[in-house]
């Protein structure tokens, strides 16, 4: 990752938090409160986003911090790749989202295609399970693990859902605007080498 400054700006608050987590003498949880406070200007600093924000979405946790999880659906239809269309910025991304707690990622995935694009699936194949820092997405507040699961289609019917507005079945040289922060062209195209070669084994980094 080039952003050098996120990644001091990522460890400073895990580290914090892992120590607001089990320390439980009070000068050592003011020191840690104090190294939350400074991870949380660093990126104040280089984004503008308000302070506020920063704290909900990146300094606002407790307990030892993991990686966060994002799992995404492969569905394929006539060699061609199920994708919707993002509200939040008008562009295109596999269905998918976090990972909710009490749900395996399998559960997940369905939950999220049936939500994001209509359709009823079951959970396949594992592809991936790629770390986000190591492909090129743009920066992240958190740092995220990122699940591909191939499913089949069961039934059901295109649907948008109340993050997305369109949906829609897409060839390998003809991908639609992507939305960079969800996955990559790099990452769409490892999917269709599952497609051309079903015995690939899954990918990790």
């Amino acid at each position: 990752m080039s952003d050098k400054w996120l990644e001091w700006a990522q460890r400073i608050q895990a580290l914090s938090q892992s120590g607001l987590a089990f320390s439980k003498n009070v000068y050592d949880r003011e020191r840690y409160e104090e190294l939350r406070a400074i991870s949380a200007e660093i990126m104040q600093e280089h984004t503008g986003l308000e302070m506020t924000k920063i704290k909900d979405l990146f300094a606002n946790e407790s307990g030892y911090q993991t990686p966060k999880v994002d799992v995404r659906g492969v569905v394929f239809k006539d060699d061609k790749i199920l994708m919707v269309k993002e509200k939040i910025d008008d562009k295109w991304s596999l269905p998918g989202g976090f990972c909710d707690i009490g749900l395996s990622p399998g559960e997940n995935i369905v939950k999220e295609i049936r939500e994001e694009s209509g359709y009823d699936v079951t959970p396949v194949k594992l592809l991936a399970l790629l770390d986000l820092n190591k492909h090129p997405h743009p920066p992240q507040s958190h740092h995220y693990y990122k699940i591909f699961i191939q499913c089949s289609m069961t039934g059901g019917e295109a649907r948008s859902g109340v993050e997305t507005n369109g949906i829609g079945f897409f060839e390998e040289n003809d991908l639609p605007e992507l939305s960079v922060g969800r996955n990559t062209e790099s990452q769409i195209k490892m999917m269709f080498e599952f497609l051309r070669d079903g015995g690939k084994e899954a990918v990790y980094d």
